[in-house]
């Protein structure tokens, strides 16, 4: 009987060993230090307002998973640029929004939390794998009223995905900036307005 609790718990144990490998290898990378990247983006209309409709690529460095599953909660922000294309002068910046998505490990559940802030929304996922994958889905976000657009004008869209960390201590932030596997963003996409 001592002889079958062993084997039961050298099976768990290598169960529980198998299972985080597999957590880890869902965030294969090709270095540790973790990237984001925006694979595509584009805007519909529907209706009224424009909507934003994009793919991105986010592998979180060893840091900020080991903060992660420390119970840190990680804050991905996508900042959007819309510019004003003009012929005799500078380009304008006609406005700049900001869309914050929090990831938190629970684990007692075992479950990653992906909380829209701005829309208070929640869902959970079993693994960071499919947190990060359903964060890299942004699908009809709206970013303006057709209406708010000059109907003569030319415009385009700039998007950068990022690793947010103003909501920590101004002491963590000075640490964050030495290190440079916190500077998590992607280089602004960038895409012309199609009406």
């Amino acid at each position: 009987m001592r002889l079958n609790f062993h084997k039961k718990l050298v099976n768990l144990i290598s169960l529980i060993l198998f299972l985080s490998a597999l957590n880890v290898s869902a965030q294969m990378r090709p270095n540790h230090e973790g990237y984001f990247d925006v694979r595509s983006a584009t805007t519909i209309l529907d209706k009224q307002n424009y909507l934003l409709d994009a793919r991105l690529q986010l592998f979180l460095s060893d840091e900020a998973l080991n903060a992660l599953n420390s119970g840190v909660p990680l804050t991905i922000e996508l900042n959007i640029e819309i510019i004003r294309s003009r012929r005799f002068m500078p380009d304008a910046k006609e406005d700049e929004l900001q869309f914050q998505y929090e990831l938190e490990y629970r684990p007692l559940s075992q479950r990653y939390i992906v909380r829209d802030v701005q829309g208070g929304t929640q869902d959970s996922y079993a693994t960071l794998f499919s947190a990060l994958n359903k964060l890299g889905k942004v699908q009809d976000l709206v970013l303006t009223q057709n209406s708010s657009l000059d109907p003569l004008t030319n415009y385009r869209f700039r998007l950068q995905a990022l690793l947010g960390t103003k909501q920590y201590s101004a002491p963590l932030r000075l640490l964050f900036f030495w290190r440079n596997q916190w500077d998590l963003k992607s280089e602004w996409f960038e895409w012309q307005l199609r009406r």
